[in-house]
């Protein structure tokens, strides 16, 4: 395409005539691409080699490679242009159109020039939006030959006729030249936009920058296609599909679940600066770091940059400037606009249609014509049916009809049932079930009802059980009372059906019995047999049905003098004769279709040629063949109709349409049909069509027919158009455009009201008020020719047939009732009457009233031929968030590019942006054939929304614009300037009555008195300060009494340690590091050891000789690049002088697996103790005062930070103690612990506790539960355990695992009804779901539904609350989420909207105190304020351990005062936000007890829109969202909200849930979410205890390594 360097304007004149018809084939898809081009270069090839030598054109320039568009090109059709028609003559004469080419329905050349000069006006800013990132596997759309073509059965009625292939895939050599041509500033703005975007390049890089080679594209070069705004972007921002030299897969985040790590890889050490920590040992995670930490070479944070970008113009009115901190958010109203413009006219007054005429031989009703036209014009033609090639199949008589209605009728009414007992009496409903291709058979199945007097109900022929709105006919079935089915023989056949035979039972339809009508099986009457036929009465004739907005299809029911009238009205106003000739090719069985062709036609014994859909798509002209060869007067079709016949006519030369005298078009009222009626007649003037037969008409179901234009005299001038502006019209005015063309909309009046009838035109919504003359309104009519009721409905009927308009003061303007038609329009000059949409199809948006064919137009305008089919598009609005949100669908071609349907829909965004002034919410689009399709093949719209609401649409592409369409956010919070002292803000408290929020376990207490202390065996507890002293203590009073016992997988004991030979091993290790030179008293020995009872042995080894032991997680065998690090990290950080492990890890420490990770050479002393020779140490270690060290605590924090806390001797006497008292243990009792070991409470728990108390703890490692589910409570059920320890992830394990085998464990003899108290060890708020699921569960074991509850702990105190066998039990509150973001705790009730259930975190631990503290005034909170809560208590730990000491971080955690109220005690600060509420209960001393709440880490809210936010909350509304969410994270990155969430489902669901994650999250917690980020089920980490690490997939999301499924940025 380097030709596009040719000046084209100076050209000579005939070459650019040449290319001009080029372009418009293009346009109208009369050519390919390919052969476009091909064309095109050699119309250039003489004047492109002269201008090539004179100046290269622009290299990286990347304009549209497609021609200028329609417009430009093609003058604006009309009845003048004849010069366009003859061009049209001139051209190749093609066998079809094809399917490519733009929809008539939507056709407007005038309006396609304004969507493109409102694109190239976007162009000029250059705005680049983030294309979302996809994995290659999503998706990949099959080459254009695997893939199922459009088929004729599922290819819409707006979509062009034959579906040829668009041309051969472009060969590379082709693509690369098009990315080269210049840009040609002489071709028109609209013309950058008209088709296929230009193509990317990438630049060349800088070699001075150190931006890493980009991946090699994974897809065939032809398929890019950006927009030279978007291509610098992309140069850096494409993120590798697959392969490529993207970076390398790093397995610490998509590891599996089972191996947990403790540690990302780029963790931080607490204490030490992020710089020194990446540098000193963190070769394993190589991210170049800059600023705030972004990585340098990470393309996810440039895409971040551009989305924000994007976001830098907000569409929101300013901010007011104070915010009102009140406890009712209030949704930001849009102030009215002062400029909206308003309805100005006088009111309107009922507009009288021409009396119907009274004519001599009308019938009394309309069998009798038919009996009048059977007995005297038995030979006269009534029907021609056409076969699917177009020919006539065969010519039904008004004799025929007559004899077989009549014999139909008989067998109705005394053949179906039995002499005694008639299946159906006049006045029963009965399906009409026919295929479009067979209207002889409907005529008399309708007519034999007629005579038969029972009520016929047309349908459409089911096809599968899986029809789109199937279950809604069932309803209509339901509602009419319909059990009789008739259908022809050949359609009966074709039904689907069950294995044995029978109809298959469709979805929500009643039991039918199916009745055959053909002749055969039809019984003849006797002589003496005659139908009844009254005069016309009020009785219902028959039931049509219709569809509404919500897709509920209803039946409207019109009754026989109705119909007649109806009739009448119809043959007035359309001046039909007896023997005319009509071509109809609408649907016989509803709408115009039913009352022209099959109802006036014979009332008039007019002959109806009957044109099938299926014969519509084979031979698009067969309707204008018919009209010629019958010299037919009147043919009834749509838009449609006219677009393909237009696309057709070449094949025709001897057409005439003189015969015409009526063209009745019966979408007319569609504002988008004026562009067909011209183009149609633009191209059939010439074979003598004349112009005032072309007659549009607006009907409705209720109404039937409304205003119809009649047939005009010959040379009369037509009808002028209203030219209205588009800004008006969303206001519901009607102003007649000047200023902004572009956003301009043409319409054509639909003629008069009908004869006999009255009309006014009444608000839309709310009272039936008359609108001004100047105003939009719903249009009423009242007449005797319409609908009279929803059968069945009576509630909805009256709003509808029984409409009493009011005046502006709210009286009524008469007794007459009108019915709605559900058409929204205004009266015109003249009294004609102006369509503008349809109620069904209205959007109201902020107010402002949009309607969807016009966005459907707007978007057909954006040159879609290689992105979408033009007739597959839904438009429909959702509520989210107190508003309506436009929501657009389309089904993308098989060989669209993900670049090209981005830029389509990039595209569509900024047109409707511009030309509506409304933003679009989502933008969805589908594989080719998986909308939901009506009968005819148009788009299903109220499926298509049903299936987008509940995540079924399984989209390919998708567009989210929340931060353009939602303008209604509540403010945002301004932070308060902190002019309030603490001081004030207690004083403040105790005068509103409310308490500080403090609450205490009761006291530790000190027993004085030695023989007291014998008596009741707590000697080592009270006169030991050391564990090391009780355990020596044990083993000499009472050796053999088991402390431990160890299981495995099957439930057998496989370990025991007595206190005897806990105390003898123990000595041995001790020996072992007392022998070895170079391990001094007091140096850190790591111990590395599965779980089990070698641990606890080593821990008092450690002890017995004076080493400080630090227990850390051995690496997992199968994954070590991602596990060993961590235990490399804790080594360093701690300077561990060696290590002791078993033989296994010693090996593993010491292989090439292990090498390849991380430095070997370098380990300190590896002590293997499975083998150590007997021997005792000389001494055994004392140390000098309780305040040493006794271990170091090692853990990662969920924000990603590994702290290694330092715990004393007498804060382990202390807990120990503690936990003693809390939980009630001695000797004689059993506990089971399935926990992690490691650290914490569940470090505590097994190996501490058990020494100083002498219970005996049963020890379950919890990786033994992933292969045997039971064992946990098995266990509990086989030792009678009243007290059991676990963690949240061994109760998920249970739940999601064991929760349908309740039965086969109660058969297996497990009960649970031993269980006293089961407690979930954690460091976060309870999950209340779990814990409640759990309970729920198992109750049926016996399990008490009081026994489950949690513990809390936290780096500076590793148990703050701990549900023992003496408090209440913990109570539950709900609290209102919207002032827990303002940092309020206000309680509501269960079930109040915005709630959140929380569950106190267990009873505080004797001799822990807790209060509540504003983090930042560091004064004392109120209890109805949310604030840190900070501890004091014995065993609250000493410090963070580190190398580097950061004393003032030490200070402010662990010994720090607050500022106002108590200043001399010392808290350590737990780092998480909680409330203290005092309940009804009491508590052993009995006093009413005080409850301290947990609600979540203070370093991971999220501070947004000057709120706070707790992750887990919108984490738990994102994961109810869709049935395929399992997992889900959130973290903000730039103020952007990034949602991660797990897929569980296929990957055809991942798209399915961006829309309703950001809908749920914008719903529930007013957030607009910013990135949503779909990854495969375990790529979220967690640690040990069951946490989310966020802060650790946020940097592996920044530094690409997630490896996501689906990545969108939310515009």
């Amino acid at each position: 395409m380097a030709e596009r360097g040719v000046d084209v304007s100076a050209l000579p004149q005939e070459v650019r005539e040449q290319l001009a018809e080029l372009d418009l084939e293009l346009s109208e898809g009369d050519i390919t691409q390919k052969g476009y081009e091909k064309k095109r270069a050699k119309v250039l090839a003489p004047y492109l080699t002269q201008t090539q030598n004179l100046a290269p054109p622009p290299a990286y320039d990347a304009q549209s490679p497609g021609p200028s568009s329609a417009s430009a090109s093609a003058p604006e059709p009309g009845p003048s242009n004849s010069s366009s028609s003859s061009s049209r003559h001139r051209r190749t004469r093609r066998p079809h159109r094809s399917s490519g080419t733009r929809d008539e329905r939507y056709r407007s050349d005038i309006h396609t020039e304004a969507v493109q000069a409102a694109l190239a006006k976007h162009k000029e800013e250059k705005m680049a939006l983030p294309m979302p990132t996809k994995r290659r596997s999503t998706y990949v759309q099959s080459p254009i030959d695997n893939c199922t073509p459009p088929d004729s059965s599922s290819s819409s009625d707006d979509e062009a006729v034959s579906s040829e292939s668009t041309g051969p895939q472009q060969s590379p050599d082709t693509w690369i030249n098009s990315s080269l041509h210049g840009s040609s500033t002489s071709s028109s703005a609209s013309s950058t936009l008209s088709h296929g975007e230009s193509r990317p390049t990438q630049a060349p890089q800088p070699q001075s920058q150190q931006v890493p080679p980009l991946p090699a594209p994974a897809h065939p070069p032809h398929s890019h296609s950006q927009p030279s705004a978007l291509a610098e972007a992309y140069a850096q921002t494409r993120i590798d599909p697959g392969g490529g030299v993207g970076p390398p897969d790093v397995p610490s985040q998509a590891q599996a679940r089972g191996s947990r790590v403790d540690l990302p890889a780029n963790a931080v050490v607490r204490g030490m600066s992020r710089g020194q920590s990446r540098s000193s040992m963190m070769e394993t995670a190589d991210v170049r770091r800059v600023g705030r930490g972004v990585p340098v070479s990470s393309r996810v944070s440039t895409k971040i940059q551009q989305l924000l970008n994007t976001l830098k113009r907000p569409k929101r009115p300013p901010l007011s400037e104070f915010f009102m901190d009140d406890q009712e958010e209030i949704v930001e109203v849009p102030q009215a606009d002062p400029n909206t413009p308003r309805p100005e006219g006088r009111q309107i007054i009922p507009v009288k249609g021409e009396p119907l005429g009274v004519v001599s031989n009308w019938p009394p009703a309309l069998q009798a014509a038919l009996t009048r036209w059977g007995a005297t014009q038995g030979k006269s033609p009534a029907l021609t049916a056409l076969d699917i090639t177009g020919k006539p199949l065969y010519t039904l008589t008004y004799g025929k009809l007559w004899s077989r209605s009549v014999k139909l009728a008989y067998t109705l009414l005394n053949k179906l049932g039995t002499k005694n007992e008639q299946i159906l009496k006049p006045g029963d409903r009965v399906a009409l079930v026919y295929p479009n291709s067979d209207p002889g058979m409907f005529w008399v199945a309708f007519y034999g009802c007629l005579l038969a007097e029972v009520i016929p109900v047309p349908i459409e022929v089911p096809l599968s059980r899986k029809d789109a709105g199937s279950s809604q006919v069932g309803f209509l079935l339901g509602s009419c009372g319909v059990g009789l089915a008739l259908t022809s023989e050949i359609c009966l056949k074709g039904l689907p059906k069950t294995p044995t035979g029978e109809i298959l039972q469709f979805k929500g339809w009643p039991r039918l019995k199916w009745v055959v009508t053909d002749s055969k099986y039809l019984t003849k009457p006797s002589k003496d047999w005659q139908p009844h036929i009254p005069t016309a009465n009020t009785d219902t004739a028959y039931i049509e049905y219709k569809a509404s907005k919500e897709g509920t299809v209803m039946g409207v029911a019109v009754s026989k003098v109705a119909m007649l009238t109806h009739c009448q009205a119809l043959t007035q106003a359309c001046n039909y004769c007896e023997g005319e000739t009509l071509v109809n090719v609408l649907d016989f069985k509803k709408d115009m279709g039913l009352w022209h062709g099959v109802l006036t036609s014979v009332m008039n014994r007019i002959h109806t040629i009957s044109v099938p859909y299926a014969v519509m798509k084979a031979c698009p002209l067969s309707w204008v063949q018919r009209v010629h060869i019958h010299k037919a007067r009147v043919a009834l079709v749509k838009c449609r109709d006219l677009h393909w016949a237009m696309m057709a006519h070449r094949d025709q030369r001897d057409t005439s349409l003189a015969s015409l005298r009526m063209l009745i078009v019966a979408d007319g009222a569609n504002p988008w049909s004026v562009s067909s009626c011209d183009a149609f007649l633009n191209v059939f003037q010439a074979y003598g069509l004349k112009p005032e037969v072309i007659c549009p008409c607006a009907t409705s179901p209720e109404a039937m027919t409304v205003a119809i234009r009649r047939p005009g005299v010959p040379g009369a001038p037509l009808p002028a158009r209203a030219i209205l502006s588009m800004t008006g019209l969303s206001h519901g005015v009607i102003r007649v455009n000047t200023e902004d063309k572009n956003s301009a909309l043409t319409v054509q009046d639909v003629g008069h009201v009908m004869p006999g009838a009255l009309m006014c035109i009444v608000k839309p919504d709310g009272p039936p008020m008359l609108c001004k003359t100047d105003e939009i309104g719903e249009i009423v009519v009242n007449s005797r020719a319409g609908g009279t009721m929803y059968y069945g409905l009576s509630g909805v009927t009256k709003n509808t047939f029984e409409v009493i308009p009011v005046n502006a003061s709210g009286a009524p303007i008469g007794e007459i009732p009108f019915v709605r038609s559900g058409l929204l329009g205004f009266v015109g000059p003249g009294s004609l009457i102006f369509v503008v949409g349809k109620n069904e199809g209205l959007l109201m948006v902020s107010g402002r009233r949009h309607n969807a064919d016009d966005l459907v137009a707007t978007a057909l305008a954006v040159e879609p031929v290689k992105t979408v089919y033009r007739g597959r598009i839904a438009v429909f609005s959702v509520t989210v968030f107190y508003d309506e949100r436009i929501v657009i669908v389309a089904e993308q071609r098989p060989d669209a590019s993900e670049e090209d349907s981005f830029q389509w829909m990039s595209r569509v965004l900024q047109a409707i942006d511009s030309i509506h002034q409304v933003g679009l919410y989502c933008l969805a689009l589908v594989p080719a054939n998986t909308l939901p399709k009506t009968p005819l093949g148009g788009i299903h719209i109220s499926d298509t929304k049903q299936l987008f609401l509940e995540g079924s649409l399984h989209p390919c592409n998708i567009l989210m614009c929340p931060h353009t369409c939602v303008t209604n956010m509540p403010k945002p919070r301004q932070k308060q300037p902190v002019g309030v002292g603490p001081a004030s803000i207690m004083v403040g408290n105790l005068v509103a009555g409310k308490r500080i929020a403090q609450a205490a376990g009761r006291d530790l207490g000190l027993i004085e008195d030695q023989d007291l202390v014998r008596k009741l065996c707590m000697w080592p507890t009270m006169m030991h300060q050391f564990l090391t002293e009780a355990l020596q203590w044990r083993a000499q009073t009472d050796p053999d009494h088991t402390l431990y016992v160890l299981l495995n997988a099957k439930g057998v004991a496989v370990c025991t340690a007595t206190c005897v030979q806990l105390h003898k091993r123990a000595e041995k290790i001790a020996a072992a590091l007392m022998e070895r030179s170079g391990i001094n008293i007091g140096e850190n020995v790591v111990l590395l050891y599965p779980p089990g009872i070698d641990l606890i042995a080593a821990f008092y080894g450690c002890l017995y000789a004076g080493c400080i032991p630090v227990t850390v997680r051995p690496p997992h065998p199968q994954n070590l690049s991602a596990t060993l690090p961590t235990v490399r990290m804790i080594i360093d950080v701690s300077k561990a002088a060696c290590i002791l492990t078993t033989q296994v890890l010693t090996k593993i420490l010491r292989s090439k697996e292990a090498a390849a990770t991380v430095n070997i050479k370098t380990w300190p002393i590896i002590i293997d103790t499975d083998d150590l020779p007997r021997k005792r140490p000389p001494t055994i270690y004392k140390p000098p005062n309780a305040e040493m060290i006794a271990y170091l605590d090692f853990s990662v924090s969920t924000t990603g930070m590994l702290t290694g806390v330092k715990i004393s001797h007498a804060a382990v006497s202390a807990l120990c103690r503690s936990i003693k008292l809390q939980c009630e243990l001695y000797s004689s009792r059993q506990i089971a612990i399935c926990l992690d070991p490691y650290c914490g409470l569940g470090f505590v728990l097994w190996c501490l506790a058990s020494v100083y108390s002498g219970h005996q703890s049963i020890l379950i490692p919890p990786m033994e539960l992933e292969s045997s589910l039971t064992l946990w409570l098995g266990t509990l059920s086989q030792y009678r355990i009243r007290d059991t320890f676990c963690s949240y992830s061994v109760m998920e394990l249970c739940t999601k695992g064991l929760g349908g085998q309740t039965e086969m464990l109660k058969a297996r003899g497990v009960n649970l009804s031993c269980v006293r108290s089961c407690v979930v060890i954690a460091e976060e708020r309870p999950r209340l779901a779990l814990t409640h699921s759990f309970s729920k569960l198992f109750k049926d074991l016996g399990l008490s539904m009081r026994a489950v509850s949690t513990a809390f702990g936290s780096r500076v105190n590793l148990a703050i609350c701990l549900q023992g066998t003496t408090g209440p039990d913990p109570s539950t509150v709900y609290v209102d989420m919207k002032s827990l973001r303002h940092d309020r705790v206000r309680l509501v009730e269960r079930g109040a909207p915005q709630s959140l259930p929380l569950m106190e975190s267990g009873t505080i631990l004797p001799g822990v105190r807790v209060i509540i503290v504003n983090p930042e005034t560091r004064g004392p909170l109120g209890d109805s304020h949310l604030g840190e809560i900070w501890v004091n208590s014995p065993h609250n730990a000493t410090g963070y351990y580190t190398i580097y000491g950061e004393e003032n971080l030490q200070a402010d955690h662990f010994n720090t005062k607050l500022s106002f109220g108590d200043p001399q005690t010392l808290w350590a600060r737990t780092g998480y936000l909680g409330f203290v509420k005092r309940t009804e209960l009491t508590d052993s001393s009995g006093d009413r007890h005080d409850a301290l709440f947990v609600v979540g880490s203070l370093d991971e809210t999220l501070e947004l829109r000057g709120l706070r936010y707790h992750p887990i909350d919108i984490e738990t509304s994102v994961s109810r969202a869709h049935r395929s969410i399992g997992e889900s994270a959130v973290f903000t990155w730039t103020n952007l909200l990034v949602v991660v969430a797990e897929l569980c489902g296929s990957e055809q669901d991942a798209l399915d849930l961006v829309p309703l994650v950001t809908n749920v999250v914008l719903e529930e917690h007013h957030l607009i979410v910013g990135v949503v980020v779909i990854v495969d089920p375990g790529v979220i980490p967690i640690n040990s205890r069951g946490e989310k690490q966020r802060m650790h997939l946020r940097d592996s999301f920044l530094a690409d390594q997630l490896d996501p499924i689906y990545v969108a940025y939310n515009m």
